[in-house]
């Protein structure tokens, strides 16, 4: 009896894989840390250059068993997406050390290869498919990419509903219902007994599962806490957008005021700590009745601005816990407007902690809006005396470099230049951060708002300008006319009184700075004075760390890495080089390092090893095979993630870009693989080829030249309206990506069926490079030059399309 490619159990199980990638990313931004997100692209697409291999070198015999062998496989997949979390999880990894102990890089390569193994069974299913029904292998992708496209948004949705490890047990059980569909349809022998395997593996997981729990790394800010004496977890509130633990410590209250003068003679009354994702904590803050209790909010440096004038209308940008907005009410700003990405937490101000607070959010002079920052700054219609960017991230993961990876919109010379649009003539833009030494937040958020001063038509930044410090944190004063001697003054004893340097005003002098929190010079002074001067270029490539500001195209604000100071950092191993350092940054490296290991081990040393089997007359170019399918793995995936960071921008919503823009490429990616079906009983693949790869680049440059453009025009636009739009825009390219892979795979099934595991090994080991690569291609020169290579690989590969060797070379574009 003929069998029929198993297409939806291999849906089910695509869709069951992304998800299952996608949760990863969230997993370990709890456990772990955000850079990690990188790495589970990585690891997921080693797992299907792995399975390239692996089912190469033994297709013959999986072929005379192949029911079995796939079944076997989407169980593994099923087991082995619980079990090697768990398992990695377990194993303690500090970024931090990567280049002090020698355990830590072989830690991190077993959590890597130890996630590899589910993407490794799951692609070893699909791998066989497409061998065993090599004539139907346009419709097999088609279904395995809007399965996939469908996992990517159905895991989104699953978050909103489900703490993370209930997620993680209804992936695998999404597994064992793909392997259901795989024994109805391949109508396999035996299949009450195998259903009932199925039943008894699924019970195993949900007793598994319920015994379980997250492990945070031991170096996590939450960890640290529940260390001392009384503090526990009150309560876990879990969304897409992430894991809040409420802290609570009645036997050793939480205190927390950032910076706070060392002057200060009071403290702050009793807090709650809402910890993101076991990190990025914020206070809630007790309301006493007693308006005396708040005066420490008059004694950190982002009181400044309220002490230069009365503003009457505040927007605060990160509400966070409420402390920027109780410094707010405690300087009596008549209005004060507050945006929050997580609705979780602001559902915990209005109803969970709404008497403690003393119904903080549920004023007359109070506006809570819900949503992301830069894209309230864009639609809103209101102009603000004072905006505020509140500072939420941890000071610990910041100092590591744990952010260095970490896209950010709010922090580039567009996003200020936006700001400063918002404000009334004489408002002030005030922004605080950490303090870092040796210093580099502060000198690059100065070095982005000298910037965009300028683009903004304003011909000397520095009259505009005033930045202070404590010893923890600094504050930058943007105003949006020339700062005035009243101002000064009134700055100068707000500093002065509270022990607070000043590094830069208009009238500074060498001698106001470095006088309270002394260091060895006056380096933030300095480096002002640098930063505004002709000497700014010089400065910016002599300075141990990057201090270019960051733009819409090269959104990376807190990566400050250079290569020239690696040697130093190694030199300075046993004696202080921990601060040159950027933990995200180095695992990134170190991922990429283990993806190249990994592929040469998995397609090179192979292919030398097979090359002397002689080929066939017939046969295809073997050189042609892995340019070709390394130029379109490679491609690929850089225009995703290029395009997942520019709609980011777009949409205002991380979770939206990444949900939208994967689904999008992924189902209209299958949509293309469809068509291209038809395209290939005409036998004419150079045509088919010539079609797809064309509309690729016209419509890559396209996009690349008017993207930007479109953006502006509809930035202002409702959410339910930017959904739509996304979709249109990314569907067309989508479509024309998903014809090169297939239309090369039906070339081989044609002429060397036996090659196909081959080049679905190499194309997913050329994805495993790209997605580590494509970030630090973005992070050196940006998304739109990200763009441009994948469309010069593309171009590329339709010059390498497979041909037999000994054919007669035929035009393109016959």
């Amino acid at each position: 009896m003929k069998l029929k490619a198993p297409v939806y159990s291999i849906a089910m199980l695509s869709s069951a894989m992304l998800a299952y990638e996608i949760l990863l990313m969230r997993l370990f931004s709890i456990i772990q840390w955000h850079h990690f997100a990188y790495m589970i692209i990585s690891l997921a697409l080693l797992g299907f250059g792995a399975s390239g291999t692996f089912v190469s070198i033994f297709q013959k015999a999986f072929s005379k068993r192949f029911t079995t062998i796939f079944l076997i496989n989407i169980i593994l997949f099923s087991v082995s997406s619980t079990g090697c979390f768990l398992l990695a999880q377990s194993i303690s990894f500090n970024p931090d050390e990567i280049l002090w102990d020698r355990q830590q890089p072989l830690r991190l390569l077993g959590i890597y290869l130890l996630l590899a193994l589910p993407f490794f069974f799951a692609a070893n299913a699909i791998a066989l498919a497409l061998t065993r029904f090599h004539q139907s292998i346009a419709r097999i992708y088609a279904f395995d990419l809007f399965g996939a496209g469908l996992g990517c948004l159905g895991v989104v949705l699953l978050l909103f509903v489900t703490l993370p490890l209930q997620a993680l047990l209804i992936i695998g059980c999404m597994g064992l219902t793909a392997a259901a569909l795989a024994t109805w349809e391949l109508k396999a022998d035996g299949r009450g007994w195998i259903f009932a395997i199925l039943i008894l593996i699924s019970a195993g997981m949900m007793v598994i599962d319920s015994r379980s729990q997250l492990k945070l790394s031991p170096y996590k800010e939450l960890t640290q806490m529940l260390r001392i004496h009384g503090a526990e977890v009150v309560s876990e509130h879990s969304s897409p957008l992430g894991l809040l633990s409420v802290l609570q410590n009645h036997a050793i209250p939480l205190r927390h005021a950032p910076g706070l003068s060392l002057n200060a003679t009071g403290e702050p009354p009793e807090q709650i700590g809402v910890f993101t994702d076991g990190g990025s904590m914020t206070a809630i803050t007790r309301e006493t009745g007693n308006p005396a209790d708040y005066a420490y909010l008059d004694q950190i440096t982002s009181a400044a601005p309220y002490h230069l004038f009365q503003p009457a209308h505040v927007l605060i940008l990160g509400a966070g816990g409420g402390s920027n907005i109780l410094q707010a009410r405690y300087h009596a700003a008549h209005q004060i407007d507050a945006v929050e990405l997580n609705p979780q937490l602001i559902k915990l101000l209005r109803e969970d902690y709404a008497d403690f607070t003393g119904n903080l959010l549920n004023t007359e002079k109070m506006t809570i809006y819900q949503g992301e920052a830069r894209g309230f700054v864009s639609e809103a219609g209101k102009q603000y005396d004072l905006i505020e960017i509140a500072l939420l991230d941890s000071f610990a993961a910041s100092s590591a470099g744990l952010y260095a990876l970490n896209e950010s919109y709010l922090y580039t010379v567009e996003a200020l230049q936006a700001m400063l649009k918002k404000l009334k003539p004489d408002g002030y833009l005030a922004i605080t951060r950490w303090i870092k030494l040796p210093p580099r937040d502060s000198l690059k958020l100065f070095a982005t708002a000298v910037d965009a001063l300028k683009k903004s038509g304003v011909e000397d930044p520095g009259r505009q300008l005033m930045l202070l410090r404590s010893w923890q944190t600094g504050t930058l004063l943007i105003k949006n006319s020339p700062v005035t001697t009243d101002e000064i003054n009134a700055l100068k004893t707000f500093a002065s009184a509270r022990a607070f340097d000043l590094d830069w005003h208009p009238d500074i002098q060498p001698d106001e700075t470095n006088r309270f929190n002394r260091l060895a010079e006056s380096y933030f002074y300095q480096a002002a004075v640098a930063i505004l001067s002709d000497q700014r270029a010089t400065f910016f490539d002599r300075y141990k760390f990057d201090l270019q500001p960051a733009t819409d195209d090269r959104p990376y604000f807190f990566h400050f890495f250079k290569w020239s100071v690696l040697p130093e950092i190694l030199s300075l191993r046993e004696s202080g080089g921990l601060s040159l350092l950027e933990g995200g940054y180095l695992v990134l490296i170190a991922t990429l390092a283990q993806a190249i290991a990994a592929s040469i081990i998995l397609i090179l040393l192979p292919l030398f090893f097979t090359a002397t089997q002689k080929p066939s007359i017939n046969a295809i170019n073997k050189g042609q095979v892995i340019t070709y399918f390394s130029a379109v793995g490679l491609a690929f995936l850089f225009i995703e993630i290029a395009f997942i960071q520019k709609f980011i921008l777009f949409l205002h919503h991380p979770l939206y870009a990444v949900a939208l823009v994967l689904t999008a490429f992924l189902v209209f990616a299958g949509l293309g693989s469809g068509f291209s079906w038809r395209l290939l009983k005409s036998r004419l693949y150079q045509r088919a080829i010539t079609l797809s790869i064309t509309g690729i680049i016209l419509l890559g440059l396209l996009y690349m030249l008017f993207l930007q453009s479109i953006f502006s025009l509809f930035m202002s636009s409702a959410i339910i309206f930017k959904i739509p739009l996304t979709i249109i825009l990314i569907a067309p390219l989508a479509f024309f990506m998903g014809m090169p892979f297939p239309l090369a795979l039906a070339k081989l099934s044609e002429a060397a069926p036996g090659m196909i595991p081959w080049a679905w090994g190499i194309n997913g080991c050329a994805s495993v490079v790209s997605a580590v690569l494509a970030t630090l291609l973005a992070i050196s020169v940006g998304f739109n030059a990200v763009i441009l290579l994948a469309l010069l690989l593309y171009g590329v590969a339709w010059f390498s399309f497979p041909v037999k060797l000994g054919a007669k070379t035929t035009s393109l574009t016959q």
